[in-house]
């Protein structure tokens, strides 16, 4: 998959924003459905075939790179480059003098900014990031919430309160070729972040330290920042 955006400004992404990616914790608000989608009335639902081929396809990418842009709640725009590696392993590196990082590796994921030196860490199993960087993208037991099938676009919401609360997922897809084209985070507070992806290149090699976390310097910064 192979799309051309327009250059991105050097906007330096806040906190919440990075939080977009799918680091949103459980919060209290209601989940609100997307209008247009086709709701699922229980767990039971059956989930669409052509859902679970494109789960099933997307799930099947191991490894994976390229570029993204992301839009935050108030239309800040930034971007970078990413890294991932089934199963949950991610790195954004954010264009830009705020040299920022958000990086998971399989079981923490770590907000790190460099230019101010803090660092901030989270189990991925409370986040929403899990569901899109698991082994399988897993359908069942009403963690669908909707799906939207359009000639050019297919769209699957996905939310699991036992894992994070009342955020959500909603990942977009080429209806013909299952590729993920982009996902928006809505958080507790039902604001969204939405990360497009573009330039990716499948089944691609890592060096051993891409995804690696520094949890000793990760200590030392919040020490230092109490």
């Amino acid at each position: 998959m192979k799309n051309d955006l327009s250059a991105i400004s050097d906007f330096a992404p806040n906190r919440r924003q990075l939080l977009g990616l799918g680091l949103m914790l459980a919060g209290a608000a209601a989940i609100n459905v997307v209008p247009g989608f086709q709701l699922l009335a229980s767990a039971q639902a059956a989930v669409p075939p052509t859902a679970q081929k494109i789960a099933d396809h997307f799930s099947s990418v191991k490894s994976m790179s390229g570029e993204f842009v992301q839009f935050g709640p108030n239309n800040q725009q930034t971007g970078g480059k990413f890294f991932l590696e089934r199963p949950g392993k991610i790195r954004f590196n954010y264009d830009g003098k705020s040299n920022f990082r958000v990086i998971s590796d399989g079981k923490s994921v770590v907000i790190l900014n460099k230019r101010l030196k803090t660092s901030d860490l989270y189990p991925l199993s409370k986040t929403p990031l899990k569901l899109l960087l698991d082994t399988k993208i897993d359908l069942s037991g009403g963690r669908v919430k909707s799906i939207k099938e359009e000639s050019d676009l297919t769209t699957i919401q996905l939310a699991d309160k036992s894992v994070f609360g009342n955020s959500k997922i909603t990942m977009m897809f080429d209806p013909k070729s299952y590729d993920l084209r982009q996902w928006t985070i809505t958080d507790a507070q039902g604001k969204d972040t939405t990360v497009m992806i573009y330039n990716t290149k499948e089944g691609v090699s890592f060096p051993a330290d891409t995804f690696a976390i520094d949890y000793a310097a990760n200590r030392e910064l919040n020490t230092n920042h109490r």
